[in-house]
Protein backbone atom coordinates (compact mmCIF):
# COMPACT_ATOMS: atom_id res chain seq x y z
CA UNK A 1 0.00 0.00 0.00
CA UNK A 2 1.60 3.42 -0.78
CA UNK A 3 1.90 5.85 1.66
CA UNK A 4 -0.67 8.65 2.15
CA UNK A 5 0.08 11.50 0.41
CA UNK A 6 0.77 15.18 2.02
CA UNK A 7 -1.97 17.57 0.44
CA UNK A 8 -1.32 20.52 -0.19
CA UNK A 9 -2.58 23.56 2.27
CA UNK A 10 -5.22 25.65 0.78
CA UNK A 11 -5.94 28.92 2.18
CA UNK A 12 -9.11 31.04 1.73
CA UNK A 13 -8.51 34.86 1.38
CA UNK A 14 -12.29 35.75 2.60
CA UNK A 15 -14.58 35.24 5.90
CA UNK A 16 -17.09 34.99 3.05
CA UNK A 17 -20.15 33.07 4.47
CA UNK A 18 -21.39 31.49 1.26
CA UNK A 19 -17.87 31.26 -0.24
CA UNK A 20 -17.20 29.05 2.66
CA UNK A 21 -20.22 27.43 2.44
CA UNK A 22 -19.92 26.56 -1.28
CA UNK A 23 -16.01 24.59 -0.20
CA UNK A 24 -18.06 22.77 3.11
CA UNK A 25 -20.25 21.40 0.62
CA UNK A 26 -17.99 20.45 -1.60
CA UNK A 27 -15.69 18.45 0.61
CA UNK A 28 -12.43 20.91 0.45
CA UNK A 29 -10.51 20.84 3.42
CA UNK A 30 -9.14 24.95 3.82
CA UNK A 31 -8.58 27.32 6.53
CA UNK A 32 -10.32 31.01 6.46
CA UNK A 33 -8.42 34.26 6.86
CA UNK A 34 -9.51 37.75 5.82
CA UNK A 35 -6.99 39.31 3.33
CA UNK A 36 -5.59 42.96 3.89
CA UNK A 37 -5.82 44.80 0.91
CA UNK A 38 -6.74 48.08 -0.52
CA UNK A 39 -9.18 47.12 -2.55
CA UNK A 40 -9.81 51.11 -4.44
CA UNK A 41 -6.09 50.96 -4.56
CA UNK A 42 -5.90 47.71 -6.98
CA UNK A 43 -8.88 49.23 -9.06
CA UNK A 44 -7.00 52.61 -9.70
CA UNK A 45 -4.37 50.70 -11.91
CA UNK A 46 -7.43 49.20 -13.64
CA UNK A 47 -8.66 51.44 -15.46
CA UNK A 48 -10.56 51.00 -18.67
CA UNK A 49 -10.63 47.23 -17.79
CA UNK A 50 -13.77 45.55 -18.40
CA UNK A 51 -15.65 44.53 -15.18
CA UNK A 52 -14.62 40.36 -15.39
CA UNK A 53 -10.86 41.61 -15.38
CA UNK A 54 -11.54 43.97 -12.64
CA UNK A 55 -13.04 40.64 -10.22
CA UNK A 56 -10.25 38.51 -11.44
CA UNK A 57 -7.65 41.25 -10.83
CA UNK A 58 -9.46 41.45 -7.44
CA UNK A 59 -9.08 37.81 -6.75
CA UNK A 60 -5.64 37.59 -7.42
CA UNK A 61 -4.88 40.15 -5.59
CA UNK A 62 -6.49 39.25 -2.49
CA UNK A 63 -4.15 35.40 -3.00
CA UNK A 64 -1.36 37.47 -2.99
CA UNK A 65 -1.60 39.51 -0.25
CA UNK A 66 -2.33 36.67 1.90
CA UNK A 67 0.21 34.05 -0.16
CA UNK A 68 3.66 36.02 0.76
CA UNK A 69 2.70 35.45 4.59
CA UNK A 70 2.26 31.60 4.05
CA UNK A 71 3.95 30.59 0.82
CA UNK A 72 4.47 26.96 0.81
CA UNK A 73 0.39 26.87 0.64
CA UNK A 74 -2.22 27.84 -1.97
CA UNK A 75 -4.04 30.95 -1.54
CA UNK A 76 -7.66 31.04 -3.12
CA UNK A 77 -8.65 34.98 -3.48
CA UNK A 78 -12.09 35.73 -5.22
CA UNK A 79 -14.06 38.92 -6.10
CA UNK A 80 -17.74 39.55 -7.52
CA UNK A 81 -19.28 42.31 -9.13
CA UNK A 82 -22.50 43.83 -10.28
CA UNK A 83 -23.13 46.13 -13.28
CA UNK A 84 -26.75 47.44 -14.26
CA UNK A 85 -26.96 49.41 -16.81
CA UNK A 86 -23.57 49.74 -17.46
CA UNK A 87 -23.00 51.31 -14.37
CA UNK A 88 -21.00 49.39 -11.68
CA UNK A 89 -22.48 49.08 -7.91
CA UNK A 90 -20.62 48.33 -4.77
CA UNK A 91 -21.75 47.05 -1.77
CA UNK A 92 -24.11 49.49 -0.22
CA UNK A 93 -22.82 51.58 2.91
CA UNK A 94 -25.96 52.00 4.54
CA UNK A 95 -29.51 50.99 4.36
CA UNK A 96 -30.41 54.02 2.67
CA UNK A 97 -27.81 53.71 0.04
CA UNK A 98 -28.98 49.79 -0.06
CA UNK A 99 -32.86 50.86 -0.91
CA UNK A 100 -31.41 53.25 -3.77
CA UNK A 101 -29.35 50.32 -5.21
CA UNK A 102 -32.67 48.36 -5.26
CA UNK A 103 -34.87 50.96 -6.87
CA UNK A 104 -32.28 51.39 -9.53
CA UNK A 105 -32.36 47.93 -10.46
CA UNK A 106 -35.97 47.59 -10.63
CA UNK A 107 -36.79 45.69 -13.99
CA UNK A 108 -33.50 45.57 -15.35
CA UNK A 109 -31.04 43.03 -16.21
CA UNK A 110 -27.92 42.96 -13.50
CA UNK A 111 -24.79 41.36 -14.68
CA UNK A 112 -22.99 39.22 -11.70
CA UNK A 113 -18.96 38.78 -12.27
CA UNK A 114 -17.54 36.29 -10.17
CA UNK A 115 -13.86 34.90 -10.19
CA UNK A 116 -11.52 33.19 -8.42
CA UNK A 117 -7.62 33.01 -8.39
CA UNK A 118 -4.70 30.41 -6.94
CA UNK A 119 -1.64 31.97 -5.96
CA UNK A 120 1.38 30.60 -4.15
CA UNK A 121 3.91 32.33 -3.19
CA UNK A 122 4.58 35.10 -5.64
CA UNK A 123 3.34 33.49 -8.89
CA UNK A 124 -0.33 33.38 -10.29
CA UNK A 125 -1.13 29.19 -10.48
CA UNK A 126 -4.68 29.79 -11.88
CA UNK A 127 -7.52 32.29 -12.21
CA UNK A 128 -10.81 32.17 -14.05
CA UNK A 129 -14.16 34.83 -14.51
CA UNK A 130 -17.52 33.97 -15.34
CA UNK A 131 -20.74 35.89 -15.45
CA UNK A 132 -24.28 35.46 -14.78
CA UNK A 133 -27.22 37.79 -15.75
CA UNK A 134 -30.05 37.86 -13.04
CA UNK A 135 -33.60 39.84 -14.47
CA UNK A 136 -34.71 42.10 -11.41
CA UNK A 137 -38.56 42.25 -11.40
CA UNK A 138 -40.74 45.70 -11.06
CA UNK A 139 -39.96 46.18 -7.26
CA UNK A 140 -42.31 48.33 -5.39
CA UNK A 141 -41.74 50.85 -2.48
CA UNK A 142 -43.53 48.57 -0.37
CA UNK A 143 -41.24 45.49 -1.23
CA UNK A 144 -38.36 47.32 -0.73
CA UNK A 145 -38.91 48.23 3.10
CA UNK A 146 -40.27 44.87 3.65
CA UNK A 147 -37.40 43.17 1.74
CA UNK A 148 -34.47 45.53 3.55
CA UNK A 149 -36.44 45.03 7.33
CA UNK A 150 -35.70 40.98 6.86
CA UNK A 151 -32.33 41.22 5.00
CA UNK A 152 -30.42 44.53 6.68
CA UNK A 153 -27.50 44.47 8.06
CA UNK A 154 -26.73 40.83 6.72
CA UNK A 155 -26.45 41.75 3.08
CA UNK A 156 -24.39 44.91 3.83
CA UNK A 157 -21.52 42.73 2.93
CA UNK A 158 -22.94 41.60 -0.61
CA UNK A 159 -22.51 43.57 -3.82
CA UNK A 160 -26.38 43.69 -5.43
CA UNK A 161 -27.64 44.00 -1.98
CA UNK A 162 -28.61 40.20 -1.87
CA UNK A 163 -28.34 37.28 -1.04
CA UNK A 164 -30.03 34.24 -3.65
CA UNK A 165 -30.01 31.55 -1.06
CA UNK A 166 -32.34 33.93 1.13
CA UNK A 167 -35.04 36.23 0.66
CA UNK A 168 -32.83 37.95 -1.77
CA UNK A 169 -34.11 35.37 -4.59
CA UNK A 170 -37.25 37.08 -4.38
CA UNK A 171 -36.11 40.14 -6.84
CA UNK A 172 -35.58 38.30 -9.62
CA UNK A 173 -37.72 37.21 -12.45
CA UNK A 174 -35.06 34.70 -14.48
CA UNK A 175 -31.52 33.68 -13.91
CA UNK A 176 -28.92 32.75 -16.24
CA UNK A 177 -25.52 31.45 -15.67
CA UNK A 178 -24.14 29.19 -13.18
CA UNK A 179 -25.90 29.09 -9.34
CA UNK A 180 -22.25 29.18 -7.78
CA UNK A 181 -21.20 31.99 -9.81
CA UNK A 182 -24.67 33.81 -8.33
CA UNK A 183 -23.38 32.66 -5.05
CA UNK A 184 -19.94 34.53 -5.58
CA UNK A 185 -17.42 31.81 -6.75
CA UNK A 186 -17.17 29.98 -10.11
CA UNK A 187 -16.98 26.62 -8.01
CA UNK A 188 -17.06 24.38 -10.87
CA UNK A 189 -13.54 25.28 -12.78
CA UNK A 190 -11.78 26.24 -9.31
CA UNK A 191 -12.85 22.50 -8.24
CA UNK A 192 -10.74 21.83 -12.05
CA UNK A 193 -7.78 23.98 -10.54
CA UNK A 194 -7.93 22.17 -7.30
CA UNK A 195 -7.42 18.84 -8.74
CA UNK A 196 -4.67 19.92 -10.68
CA UNK A 197 -2.82 21.69 -7.67
CA UNK A 198 -3.01 18.48 -5.34
CA UNK A 199 -5.14 19.75 -3.33
CA UNK A 200 -8.24 17.31 -4.32
CA UNK A 201 -7.85 13.62 -5.32
CA UNK A 202 -7.96 13.37 -9.23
Amino acid sequence: MSAERNPTRLILASKSASRRAMLDAAGVNYDAMPADLDERAVEDNLRGATPPEIAEALSVAKAAALAVRYPSALVLGSDSLVVVGGRRFDKPVNRDEAAEHLRFFSGKALELHSAAALVRGEGCEWSHASVARLLVRDLSEDFIAHYLGLEWPAISHTVGAFRIEGPGVQLFESIEGDQFTVLGMPLLPLLSALREQGVLIA
